[in-house]
């Protein structure tokens, strides 16, 4: 969408804080390597980290991250135009001399971005340290997630940020919000005109979201002892997506207006109870390194959400994530409700006969349409069957590199505003610590048994590539 204000200024320079971490090497320079190979990074890249490092050797890093992405090292001379650019400060982010050095590399350029790779509890002491070195005037800041582990540590380090850069300068990295079929939705709500008649409680019945893994944490089980499932993926993935979903036609085209019908979403939210949440916790995650014997993170969370306003009224919001499921898929089901009147025996609600519209987010993203349409013969006697709108294009640009080239172009389209990130805390953070103990799963299987009863006065779930014509 077009932006609401005169083209901000692009950056000049690009500062990557933790560029020795696992985050850069998997994601940030494959994406700075697919920004090169486009012709749209021309600008200094200073790395920053405390490993005593030189910069052959992360230049090596660099490639070694490239040849191991997807794509490998396809186009030599972008490669050598990236590694030419990258620079390296070493230095411990609570010392004001690693600010003055990195200022002595970044050398004439003004408008810098600083990239916040970095563990969330470093975020404030580089944000005061870039104020205090006078690296912030001018300069955007790029926070990665979570930003925040609750409302209030979000507000604080909001109250941080905003201490140090204005909000229009601050760019909350959610790298699901760049991807192509995430984005789809917002287009594909609001271009076609035969949505918005049913696109409210009177003829929508329920809407499910599910995010599954087919694997566990991968080493990472000291990260999710702090954060668990309900933070990690439902606060920040699934509620956009619901915010996508659920946000009135914006009053202009710009991400201003976006942004602003987003946060209306979430501060309609109705703040969730522990009856409206199902914790589980797949079996052995208790004997991963660095998870607590006795541990109560949840690794699953199914819970139910209602949106109290004038179009969501009364309908039901069903979001669930979890590691060790029986797939690895993203889809949204919107489920219709039936016809005012059964014409057909064939057409209960019971049959699966609502129709649907279903959203495949990945691995393949795709747009369908479930109807029911008559068979052949003598008996009016039918089955459903699924349209498909949109299927996969290849060569989408990775979220990454999408969210970079955003951020140091200054469109703040794809990233989150202060007040969406504290008013999506408030619906969560009365069950952070107030809720029901996990219950044990089974790899593999669709989670704890007690999610399909929180669903149950409005049918099941409908598992990643399920169509109710494969069920008549």
């Amino acid at each position: 969408m077009d932006g609401n204000k005169a083209e901000a200024a692009g950056s000049d320079a690009l500062v990557l804080y933790g560029v020795t971490g696992d985050l850069a090497h998997k994601m940030i320079f494959p994406a700075l390597y697919s920004l090169a190979k486009r012709g749209e990074l021309g600008v200094p890249v200073v790395g920053v980290a405390s490993s005593n490092w030189s910069q052959a050797q992360l230049r090596k890093r660099a490639t070694d991250s490239i040849s191991a992405s997807a794509g490998g090292i396809d186009d030599r001379p972008a490669l050598r135009r990236l590694l030419a650019l990258l620079d390296y400060v070493q230095g411990n982010y609570q010392d004001p001399h690693t600010f003055g050095a990195l200022k002595r590399a970044l050398g004439a350029a003004r408008h810098p971005a600083h990239y916040l790779a970095i563990p969330p509890a470093l975020f404030a002491a580089v944000i005061q340290g870039l104020g205090a070195a006078g690296l912030a005037a001018g300069a955007r800041v790029i926070v990665e997630k979570p930003f925040g582990r609750d409302l209030a540590s979000a507000r604080e380090l909001n109250s941080v940020a905003r201490s140090v850069f204005p909000e229009d300068a601050i760019f909350r990295i959610d790298h699901f919000l760049a991807k192509e079929a995430i984005m789809n939705i917002l287009y594909f709500r609001f271009a076609n005109s035969f949505l918005e008649p049913i696109w409210n409680r009177n003829y929508i019945a329920s809407v499910q979201l599910t995010l599954a893994e087919d694997f566990g944490v991968k080493g990472r089980g000291a990260f999710y002892e702090s954060a668990g499932c309900l933070r990690d993926v439902i606060q920040n993935h699934l509620f956009q997506i619901v915010a996508l979903l659920a946000m009135e036609p914006p009053a202009y085209r710009g991400f201003g207006a976006v942004h602003g019908e987003s946060a209306d979403v979430f501060q309609a939210m109705r703040p969730l109870r522990p009856e409206d949440l199902v914790r589980g916790q797949y079996a052995g995650y208790r004997r991963e390194p660095g998870v607590a014997a006795g541990s109560d993170v949840e690794t699953y969370c199914a819970l139910r959400l209602y949106i109290d306003s004038w179009r969501w009224e009364g309908v039901p919001w069903y979001l669930r994530s979890g590691k060790y499921l029986a797939g690895r898929a993203a889809e949204v089901i919107v489920q219709l409700k039936p016809p005012p009147q059964r014409l057909f025996a064939d057409s209960a609600p019971a049959n699966g006969a609502s129709n649907y519209l279903r959203f495949r987010l990945s691995p393949n993203s795709a747009v369908a349409l479930a109807a029911r349409v008559k068979r052949a013969g003598k008996a009016f006697v039918g089955e459903q069957r699924e349209l498909y709108l949109v299927d996969e294009r290849p060569g989408e640009e990775a979220p990454y590199a999408r969210l970079l080239g955003d951020a140091m172009a200054g469109n703040g389209a794809l990233f989150t505003r202060e007040d969406a990130v504290e008013a999506a805390w408030a619906v969560v953070d009365p069950v952070l610590k107030t809720h029901h103990r996990v219950q044990p799963y089974k790899r593999g299987s669709w989670g704890p048994k007690a999610a399909d009863a929180l669903i149950a006065a409005h049918g099941s779930w409908k598992n990643p590539g399920f169509t109710d014509a494969a069920a008549d």
